[in-house]
């Protein structure tokens, strides 16, 4: 399966960096700053990306043109403050926009950029992630991720799990569907991507919604390839 493929692309949110952490690393501060300490920083976090994908959704169903994820993240931060009875125009905006872009400053898994730079000797690698350019080349820059190319949702201009997001992305690359491989550690985006025509590769990222964490401890079906972490990857595939 793997002798035809070309490009490795990756889901970064929960994938490659650890976007539960990193977030409430900088949402406890702010929180203590704006006279709040007493919400817990892990279930702010998890408040906010709770409204990912319903923001997300606005936008694959055609209710709102193609949108980038920072505004979205934004406009959902609005959101969680509002519901924690916190006006946003009383924070300030300086301060909404710098915890705005606690997405660009996630830190990668352990072995994420040893197992990335592996894996880049044999593939061209790059993000599938529906994060925005900006982002995407922002957190590549600070964590040291060594991508050849930003690519995503805003390249596809479609967001996952929607088909034009990998089709488009191996379009890009000058790809057959078939020479592209999705590695993710969310099997829905695996499905998804295996139907679009992808090779898949699942990696269980098990503490990326803290440590009850219940779903994607592992593979739901026979993806091509199952592996412990990015250095494992590399292994099997040879690298």
């Amino acid at each position: 399966m793997f002798e035809q493929v070309k490009a490795l692309v990756f889901d970064v949110f929960g994938t490659v960096v650890d976007w539960r952490e990193g977030v409430a690393r900088e949402a406890g501060p702010f929180l203590a700053r704006i006279g709040r300490a007493e919400i817990d920083a892990h279930a702010f976090a998890d408040a906010w990306r709770a409204r990912y994908q319903p923001a997300m959704e606005e936008i694959r169903s055609g209710r709102r043109g193609f949108t980038r994820l920072d505004l979205l993240h934004r406009e959902n931060l609005e959101q969680v403050l509002r519901a924690h009875d916190i006006d946003p125009a009383g924070v300030g905006e300086a301060a909404l926009d710098g915890l705005n872009r606690a997405w660009h400053r996630l830190d990668p898994w352990p072995e994420a950029v040893a197992g990335l730079t592996r894996l880049k000797r044999r593939f061209i690698i790059a993000p599938l992630s529906n994060g925005n350019i900006a982002l995407m080349t922002n957190m590549a820059k600070r964590a040291g991720i060594p991508w050849d190319a930003i690519l995503g949702a805003e390249v596809a201009q479609a967001y996952k799990p929607d088909p034009l997001a990998y089709l488009r992305t191996a379009e890009v690359l000058g790809i057959r569907p078939a020479e592209l491989c999705l590695v993710a550690a969310h099997n829905g985006d695996l499905k998804a991507a295996r139907a679009a025509g992808l090779a898949t590769a699942f990696v269980p990222r098990r503490t990326e919604h803290g440590p009850g964490q219940s779903s994607d401890l592992e593979p739901s079906e026979a993806w091509d390839v199952v592996a412990r972490d990015f250095q494992d990857l590399a292994h099997r595939l040879g690298v």
